[in-house]
């Protein structure tokens, strides 16, 4: 992956310790007193939401509360999720953080689609991240995955265009 600023690559590997056994879910209240809420279950829950959205295109964003990169490309994720509303469905997953500053961190940004907690990155495994913070994996209506872009979106130009290839297809 080329990066074209320090601050837009991908995040290494060194990440902090992840919080203890899985907790419950856990939410607060977003900047623009939307609910924000951190969902368990690991693996299976989040296939068994993947199912619920067949029939329309996916978006899933892999990010961390400690991840530069992640809260640089997050406003595109913001603005396109209200963009695509009803057409493209979004779907977050937190990996490898802690629970405390991940629901911190989606206070500050807030969006309107759900995200999973991810502590030991088994979901992000699912659609070939936890290599690299960010990651973005794209599905098609059927269900299929049609893409997994390993680190952060220069653009949200970029991001709309991969969204327009490899979830809508056209």
């Amino acid at each position: 992956m080329l990066a074209i600023a320090p601050a837009i690559g991908a995040c290494g590997t060194d990440k902090p310790a992840a919080d203890g056994p899985a907790a419950s879910p856990s939410s607060a209240q977003g900047a623009k007193g939307s609910p924000v809420e951190l969902l368990d279950g690991g693996p299976a829950a989040f296939r068994r939401h993947l199912a619920t959205l067949k029939g329309r295109p996916v978006v899933v964003n892999q990010w961390a509360s400690w991840c530069g990169p992640c809260k640089f490309e997050f406003p595109f994720f913001q603005r396109l999720a209200q963009k695509y509303r009803g057409r493209v469905a979004f779907v977050g997953v937190d990996s490898q953080d802690d629970r405390e500053s991940a629901l911190r961190f989606l206070e500050e940004l807030p969006t309107p689609y759900p995200h999973f907690f991810d502590r030991d990155v088994s979901i992000a495994r699912e659609f070939r991240g936890g290599l690299a913070w960010p990651t973005t994996a794209f599905y098609d209506a059927r269900g299929k995955r049609t893409k997994t872009h390993a680190g952060a979106y220069a653009t949200e130009a970029k991001l709309e265009e991969d969204i327009r290839a490899f979830a809508l297809g056209s």
